[in-house]
């Protein structure tokens, strides 16, 4: 069987009200979408958020990434990832082109394990049946103050939830230690707080007099405290702090991980699996990672990491958004939008990784 067709394009899906993290604020969410079928009339899927450049990645795919795998064996995983990345290396490597190459790779592999009737963490090679999942939010809105994050984060608790994560950094450090206190007040002292800084602090001194301030709330790591190309100063704040930093949401390939790995930049890696590369670099990531003996919590996409975080051994949370919090609306497109059950995600047992569309409601959002 070969592939025969690609198709790709982009959505946009508007939230009900702005909302915020620490460097930027979103008022609707983009998503490059790919659909791949193969001569016997398969079809797989793949997407990847756009951070307003949706239509970029899928032109990426349409004009640069087609023809490499139009009319080849989709089973090829490996040697077409190859050939994507070598064949734009003189302008992919990173950005744009790494998460058209992602979503291709995704959806290759959706379309292996239709073709061999497997959901995918069995064709990968199954280690577990479901996934811990943390319940993501803690976001910036327009009034909604200490008693709003409160309240949502007492929601997540009474849905199961001993994992949470909040956004810091967009306030003032005083307000920040105020908002960390809180959410620390209403999880209880042996529930388990995750903080994300979005790559807030452009020098040491003040991550590290930061994330120092918050040190008492314990805290079981800090996301991007710096931004992502600053691997070095990630190193010196995970060096001068007594909790990890967690990165990898932006990091592209193992190329890219090794470095992080490296330098010790990191204690805790987070590849998205449609940003790094797609399957096949998500899992040589996870793998490398093991053997540092780092646990594995990746970026969003909880449909699809599901799937790989069942089937390696260093996996430590799927990240999950409730689609009621208003932060990420991809839910409105599906057809199965997955829910967690008493802090886990069961992993779906449909062939291949499972996700299908609901068409009439991706039509209405097509860009």
């Amino acid at each position: 069987m070969t592939v025969s067709d690609i198709e790709s394009f982009a959505v946009s899906i508007p939230l009900d009200e702005p909302v915020a993290f620490a460097t930027r604020v979103v008022e609707e969410r983009d998503h490059a979408v790919v659909r791949i079928r193969d001569d016997a009339g398969n079809e797989g899927i793949g997407y990847t958020l756009g951070y307003g450049g949706a239509t970029l990645v899928a032109d990426a795919v349409s004009e640069l990434l087609a023809s490499v795998v139009e009319g080849e064996d989709p089973a090829d995983t490996t040697r077409l990832w190859r050939e994507m990345f070598d064949g734009t290396v003189q302008i992919g490597r990173k950005g744009v082109l790494l998460r058209a190459i992602s979503i291709v790779d995704i959806a290759l592999w959706d379309l292996k394990g239709k073709r061999a009737d497997l959901p995918l963490y069995k064709l990968l090679g199954a280690s577990k049946e479901s996934v811990p999942a943390y319940a993501s939010g803690g976001y910036y809105r327009d009034e909604k103050g200490l008693d709003g994050l409160r309240e949502e984060m007492k929601r997540y608790v009474d849905r199961g939830h001993d994992v949470v994560k909040m956004k810091v950094g967009r306030e003032s450090l005083e307000r920040e230690v105020e908002r960390v206190a809180a959410v620390r007040e209403t999880i209880g002292p042996h529930r388990t707080l995750l903080m994300d800084a979005n790559g807030k602090w452009s020098n040491k001194q003040e991550a590290v007099r930061a994330c120092r301030a918050f040190a008492e709330y314990d805290p079981y790591f800090i996301e991007e405290p710096v931004m992502p190309d600053s691997v070095s100063l990630m190193r010196e704040v995970n060096d001068a702090l007594p909790y990890p930093v967690a990165a990898g949401e932006l990091e592209f390939s193992r190329y890219g991980f090794a470095e992080l790995l490296r330098e010790g930049a990191v204690e805790i890696v987070q590849p998205d699996v449609s940003v790094v590369g797609g399957v096949t670099e998500w899992l040589r990531v996870a793998n490398t990672a093991a053997s540092y003996d780092i646990p594995v919590a990746p970026h969003y996409n909880w449909d699809l990491h599901v799937h790989l975080l069942g089937a390696i051994e260093n996996g430590l949370w799927a990240e999950y958004f409730y689609r009621d919090s208003d932060v990420k609306a991809f839910d409105d497109v599906l057809e199965h939008p997955m829910e967690a059950e008493d802090g886990e995600l069961p992993i779906p047992d449909r062939p291949g990784h499972g996700v299908t569309f609901d068409d009439d409601a991706l039509e209405q959002y097509l860009i």
